[in-house]
């Protein structure tokens, strides 16, 4: 990850302005500590703070068309660049950056470039010809960006809204798979894709083409020229994360630079439930494992911290971005800066519990689609901001575009829960992977019941969270939350803390407006709150919250669900037989 700042069309084009956008520009100094780049073209500026993973000798930005009148700053990586160089063979390229293609692709194909580029990405791109310019975000939005207008008319982009917020009258995230045109002066969406829609597709389930496509989304993202490894909680995604990359890393440049041995990295309280899995994997696996352990009183020493850089108050964002800000900080000073993650797969697959109570395909459907849509604000945001704080890169397999499309074009029906056939959520994720010949990870494993990272990290960090805030805020103040925030009240007295630390840095409305509200259990969308009334009385994004299905869930809630149907009072038991069904069930 890189971090970007552009300025463009403002009134002030003096010294004192350049050393502006060189503060603000520092801003981001956490994103890129490699080398900072800064180019000016009269009234425009555009800066660059580079975390060098590919090319690290000559990469530096802003990048360049031939004659330099095409310049672009980019946050991101473009895996596909080899195979696009081929077809701009007329062109000369001056480094190995993987992301001077975009320069070159402008200039020879105009603005309707973006959807031939596959990776993630935000850039801005300044064409000095006509003082036009463009700017795009990856199309599920894996790299942030906000877009902001000062009061002078200029326009402004940043990776973070700490390097505009300041300065901008006005600003907001901008939308992923979206491009924003100078000349048209808005932006259009340039990722179509037929899910995007949200109609019901009926494509069959096979779970060879499902495994192979995201083998390939996680070769691809072995491009590296600096020491790299993979996060791993021990549950389903991370673990098939590094199962296939471990599986495939030894045919790869990176092995060649890096070593075969894959290194694997989990954090959590001692004794919590995900590094003993993750300790598990890593030795099925043979990888080269690292153990973090944090306390509950380091995590809450980071908090304000934690918030300042993922720019959020959500809940459930900052009770996961704690341990994975932390756990980067060790994973940096091993000398690693990049690393695959597992986020995307619940969104795809309907992985979190509250999927359990879908009532048909189509609401299973459209809920999926809910939610890869809002990943840019929550997870991608989450692992994005938590890592670059220690100029770590997070790569996500599961986000890539070619395997969402697939994924997305499955007949919903074989992703329902179906206790009855043996299917667990992520049911058709886990068949794909279920190979006796070549087994990829321990049976228990690939049928291991969904864990949130805030949860698996060890119960008593959400506990512990929610104790520390009851100590900080009164019972009077969260009664008169809904007069001191009037937008997307806190309801509980956690959200009403952080909240407050995330006004103290981002007070203005254009910055509280940037974040979702509504109501949530498990990590739900407001929409999927309805299918079942009893969630309403427990609305929490701890997975414990999807009470008679997840094992552990909150002792409170027990009673309640001692009424349901035997699918919901018991999962365990239902969960035993899962694993020796699921081989048969096709």
């Amino acid at each position: 990850m890189c971090g970007i700042l552009a300025v463009l069309g403002c009134l002030d084009n003096s010294h004192a302005k350049r050393s502006r956008i060189i503060e603000l520009s520092r801003r981001l100094r956490h994103r890129g500590p490699d080398w900072s780049g800064l180019h000016c073209h009269e009234d425009c500026y555009l800066a660059h703070q580079r975390l060098a993973i590919v090319d690290p000798t000559s990469g530096d930005q802003p990048l360049y068309n031939e004659d330099k009148t095409i310049i672009v700053t980019v946050n991101g990586e473009i895996y596909n660049h080899k195979q696009l160089r081929e077809k701009l063979k007329s062109h000369q390229f001056r480094t190995g950056s993987d992301c001077e293609v975009i320069a070159h692709l402008y200039e020879e194909h105009g603005e309707d470039f973006v959807d031939m580029l596959d990776g993630m990405f935000s850039f801005v791109l300044l064409d000095t010809r006509n003082k036009s310019f463009i700017a795009a975000r990856d199309a599920i939005g894996i790299t942030p960006l906000y877009i902001g207008w000062g009061l002078d008319g200029s326009t402004w982009f940043a990776s973070e809204m700490k390097a505009l917020s300041d300065d901008c009258e006005r600003f907001m995230s901008f939308l992923p798979g979206h491009i924003y045109s100078s000349k048209q002066g808005a932006l259009r969406r340039w990722y179509n894709p037929p899910w995007y829609l949200e109609q019901i597709p009926s494509n069959p389930y096979d779970p060879i083409v499902l495994r192979k496509a995201f083998e390939k989304a996680v070769v691809k993202r072995l491009m590296t020229d600096v020491p790299f490894g993979v996060l791993l909680s021990g549950g389903l995604d991370s673990s098939l994360v590094a199962a296939v990359a471990n599986r495939h890393l030894a045919n790869t440049e990176a092995a060649v630079q890096w070593g075969s041995q894959l290194h694997t990295f989990c954090i959590g309280l001692k004794g919590s439930p995900d590094l003993k899995a993750a300790r598990e994997v890593a030795d099925y696996l043979g990888t080269r494992h690292h153990e973090f352990n944090f306390t509950v009183q380091e995590g809450l020493d980071a908090l304000e911290e934690v918030i300042y850089h993922i720019e959020t108050y959500d809940v459930t964002t900052i009770r996961a971005s704690t341990p994975m800000f932390l756990m980067s900080r060790k994973i940096k000073s091993l000398g690693v800066k990049m690393v695959l993650s597992g986020e995307g797969s619940d969104e795809i697959f309907g992985g979190y519990l509250y999927f359990h109570k879908a009532p048909n395909k189509e609401e299973f459907h459209q809920e999926t689609c809910r939610k890869i849509k809002a990943l840019h604000l929550y997870d991608c945001l989450r692992a994005n901001k938590s890592t670059s704080a220690w100029g770590l890169e997070a790569r996500v397999p599961f986000l890539d575009k070619e395997f969402i499309n697939i994924a997305m074009g499955i007949d919903p029906e074989w992703k329902m829960i179906r206790p009855d056939l043996g299917r667990i959520e992520k049911w058709i994720l886990r068949n794909a992977f279920d190979d006796d010949q070549e087994p990829y990870l321990p049976k228990h494993i690939l049928y291991r019941q969904k864990e949130q990272f805030s949860d698996g990290v060890g119960y008593s960090w959400i506990d512990g969270l929610k104790d520390y805030a009851d100590g900080h805020v009164t019972d009077t103040m969260l009664m008169q939350a809904r007069f001191v925030y009037p937008e997307n009240t806190p309801t509980t007295k956690e959200a009403y803390y952080y909240r407050t630390i995330f006004e103290k840095f981002f007070p203005k409305n254009a910055a509280r407006s940037t974040v979702p509200g509504g109501p949530s259990v498990a990590c739900s969308t407001a929409k999927a709150v309805e299918w079942d009334a009893a969630w309403s009385k427990n609305l929490d994004p701890s997975g414990r919250a999807a009470v008679g299905v997840h094992a552990a869930a909150y002792k409170e809630s027990v009673d309640d669900a001692k009424n349901g149907d035997l699918h919901d009072a018991a999962p365990n038991k239902l969960q035993e037989g899962f694993v020796e069904q699921a081989a048969t069930v096709v």
